[in-house]
């Protein structure tokens, strides 16, 4: 017989996924602002040995 009443773990799993959802964004955000800083000090690096 099933059980009446709310779903067992529906809440648990729905919060798990939004909290490890924004982790994964979070590394995301910070691996691009890592790249997009060692790019502009290639860059930077470049443009001072052309001089």
């Amino acid at each position: 017989m099933a059980k009446k009443g709310r779903a067992k773990n529906t809440e648990n799993k729905a919060l798990h996924s939004k909290l490890i959802n924004r982790k994964k964004d979070k590394l995301r955000e910070a691996k691009l602002a890592h790249k997009a800083r060692l790019k502009a000090i290639i860059k930077k690096s470049k443009e001072s040995t052309n001089l």
